[in-house]
């Protein structure tokens, strides 16, 4: 049974996915979280030192993915910021870290992610490429290949909670971090 940190989660997909393969997970989120369960409403830096065995992180990705780079020129503060922090994450204590992220400046600023994946490849007919960096955990493997290759969240209409909707881990997804990694580091 791993200990679990969610970092820069409020839905709890993925703490859920991990507490249903009976780990011990806790989501964190300067937001409340949208599901019932162990949540740490605040600034994950106040909990990284907390004996994690695994964290899984979403930073924000406003001022990082390359969707938005039309706007960094005026926003190099902010996405200097952004850095620091996804560099914070990936420095943690934490012998296993995965950083989720889309396509995004991380690559040339820091380091190239070491694996991108699709929804498609985990049950949902979608597309959404995604980059995971990680610490001491392997690439995941694709658990449902599924036809279908929309890019639903790409065509999302605005709306006062588009941003949630958007970066909302998809369950196919999270069921394999929860699966693949969980198993790995109790192994380990």
């Amino acid at each position: 049974m791993a200990k679990v940190l969610v970092a820069c989660e409020y839905s709890g997909r993925v703490r859920d996915a991990f507490i249903n393969q009976g780990h011990v997970a806790m989501s964190c989120d300067l937001f409340p979280t949208d599901q019932r369960g162990p949540h740490y409403q605040g600034d994950v830096r106040d909990i990284l030192d907390n004996d994690w065995d695994l964290m899984i992180a979403h930073p924000p990705c406003t001022y990082l993915a390359i969707s938005g780079s039309r706007w960094w020129k005026d926003r190099k503060q902010e996405q200097e910021e952004a850095l620091a922090f996804v560099q914070l994450l990936m420095d943690a204590p934490i012998k296993h870290i995965a950083i989720e992220n889309p396509v995004s400046c991380i690559s040339t600023r820091i380091r190239k992610p070491d694996q991108y994946i699709q929804p498609w490849q985990f049950g949902h007919g979608e597309t959404k490429k995604t980059g995971l960096w990680l610490k001491n955990l392997p690439t995941l493997t694709p658990s449902n290949i599924v036809e279908g290759r929309e890019e639903k969240v790409h065509k999302m209409a605005p709306s006062p909670d588009r941003w949630k909707k958007r970066s909302t881990t998809y369950k196919g997804i999270a069921e394999a971090m929860a699966t693949q990694w969980g198993n790995y580091v109790n192994n380990k």
